[in-house]
């Protein structure tokens, strides 16, 4: 088994222990005022920003949240990534509790996080995360906390992250595809950096499933299946649309893991309400969907004049919406006027940028955007070339992914 880490700690931005929990006594208090002196000379050294201090035969392994720092430390070979893994679960219970995780809901609720840290770590080695299924058996009411006599059977059995004994008068699943996708465009029009970023959103409502001789309960399970290229390929079938190329994939706890090395099966018992199933990327070139162009005209160093164009790239069935295209302007610009043929411009002086507005743009559709700024009529003639800022264009288009991951349901 790996490495077990001594102990937990979270301090405040300046360092300062607000809790600790020693699980295996092989380290003290001190440690803390050690990692946060190690820390502040790495924040001298531009080229480290891993998350990860060794100091003197111990390692700390933390990330940032709000104003908290979350801090393991060490004295054993520990697996890095499961332990910040798990200090990012830690952030989601505590959220979970207290809406925020901050300095002040540490110090409003030290004895509820005293007992989650009892709960979510055992002698050095990550236990239950599972805000939902914590929360049944740690309850807080008005900074109280109140403990059941007996833990959850989710506690005690295989499958930690669901209850035994839910029930619904039918049974529903909904599943959502979200993806994000990046891209990055020169001047020249060529794309530099082109990826897609997703997730399958799930929420389920299902019932448990009776057997009638032995009436025993037992969880429901599901299978998921997708046009992944490598399951295809591993069974002999083609797919009616193109089949896709996953990467980085990362599946929740429920996943049976081991399945889906052997034959990309997706088998899972799913949690009760809302998580994240999978997520995914794909490094695949995509054409921009939202393709802008700018026209810069500066007037003897008095005014300049900016036209933009924009058009969308998707077929017309298809609708992005919460348009936001952000266009830099000289920093001393001033006097604004501005007309769009769709939606609304307003300066934004904070950002030195124009941002335009468009709730409903079509697929198929192109608007135009006029806009003319006074500038100072006194300039420095030895200033340095103004850097030019990129175009920032962000949008959703529901129903719509880029990949064309194909998903279904058993």
């Amino acid at each position: 088994m790996a490495g077990a880490a001594s102990a937990l700690f979270l301090l405040d931005i300046k360092g300062r222990v607000l809790v600790w929990r020693d699980y295996r006594g092989d380290v003290s208090a001190a440690q803390a005022e050690r990692f946060f002196t190690k820390l502040i000379e790495k924040e001298g050294d531009p080229q480290s920003q891993d998350p990860v201090v060794y100091d003197n035969g111990v390692t700390y392994m933390f990330i940032q949240h709000s104003n908290v720092y979350l801090m393991t430390a060490t004295r054993q070979n520990c697996n890095a990534a499961s332990l910040l893994f798990f200090l990012h679960r830690v952030v989601d219970v505590f959220k979970h509790y207290f809406e925020e995780l901050e300095e002040e809901s540490l110090r409003d609720n030290f004895v509820v996080v005293y007992e989650l840290l009892d709960e979510i770590m055992d002698f050095g080695y990550p236990q239950y995360t599972e805000a939902k299924i914590l929360s049944e058996f740690i309850k807080t009411d008005a900074y109280r906390m109140e403990v059941t006599q007996r833990p959850p059977m989710a506690v005690t059995n295989a499958v930690s992250w669901r209850s035994e004994g839910i029930n619904y008068k039918k049974n529903e699943v909904f599943l959502d595809v979200v993806e994000s996708v990046n891209i990055l465009v020169n001047s020249n029009g060529q794309i530099i950096r082109s990826d897609v970023v997703g997730a399958l959103k799930m929420r389920t409502y299902l019932r448990c499933v009776f057997w009638l001789f032995d009436d025993i309960c037992g969880m429901p399970e599901c299978k998921l299946g997708l046009n992944d290229r490598v399951l295809l390929e591993a069974q002999g079938r083609a797919t009616k649309g193109k089949a896709i190329d996953l990467e980085d994939i990362k599946f929740h706890q429920c996943v049976r893991l081991a399945r889906f090395e052997n034959d990309r099966t997706i088998s899972f018992i799913p949690p009760d309400g809302s998580f994240d199933l999978m997520t995914y990327r794909l490094s695949t070139q995509v054409k921009p969907l939202i393709w802008v162009e700018a026209q810069v005209e500066k007037h003897s160093r008095s005014r300049v004049e900016i036209m933009v164009k924009a058009r969308s790239q998707f077929k017309e069935r298809s609708t992005a919406t919460n348009v936001e295209i952000m266009v830099p302007v000289p920093a001393d610009a001033s006097s604004p006027n501005v007309r769009t043929s769709m939606g609304s411009a307003a300066y934004a002086p904070e950002n030195d940028a124009l941002l335009w507005k468009i709730r409903s743009f079509p697929g198929g559709k192109e608007y135009m955007l006029r806009a003319e700024f006074t500038l100072p009529s006194i300039t420095d003639e030895e200033a340095t070339q103004e850097r030019k800022a990129p175009i920032r264009v962000k949008f959703e288009i529901p129903y719509f992914t880029v990949s064309g991951i194909q998903v279904c349901l058993h």
